[in-house]
């Protein structure tokens, strides 16, 4: 299971100026590798892919879908199947291709999606009280889709 995060070199990115007038890339497709991975009709596993940044309506589309209405669970899956880019060699990623993703699969492109929206780290330093030792924390918390 392997994880790309912010700064890897020939990512794709949007071009910002900055107040200095160089430029600088912002990173909106992140590479990801499924634990499991997808099995197509062929019975092909599709394990590599990439996610793009959600923009606020990749979050309020899927308000509006009736399954989503329906079961607010079902959140994930659409939402996932907006942002999700490529999978494998599969032509096309969507809602139906999350759906049917075994939940280990499912569970990693939540906390993925979580990760590179909440600008690329869900970690905190944090220092020991009683022996002053400093070490890391996740802070990643509930599902997608869940409060």
């Amino acid at each position: 299971m392997r994880r790309e995060g912010p700064g890897v070199a020939g990512a794709p990115g949007v071009d910002t100026p900055v107040a200095s007038g160089v430029r600088e890339t912002l990173r909106t497709e992140f590479e990801f590798e499924l634990p499991r991975g997808y099995v197509d009709e062929a019975g092909t596993v599709h394990r590599r892919g990439a996610m793009r940044l959600a923009t606020a309506r990749d979050e309020l589309v899927p308000l509006r879908d009736v399954r989503v209405r329906e079961n607010p669970a079902y959140l994930s899956v659409v939402l996932l199947g907006r942002v999700i880019t490529r999978l494998g060699t599969l032509g096309d990623v969507h809602d139906g291709t999350v759906e049917n993703m075994f939940a280990s699969d499912l569970a990693f492109l939540q906390d993925f999606y979580r990760q590179i929206n909440a600008e690329g780290h869900t970690r905190a330093a944090v220092a020991c009280p009683h022996c002053e030792q400093s070490f890391e924390v996740e802070l990643a918390g509930s599902r997608l889709g869940e409060s």
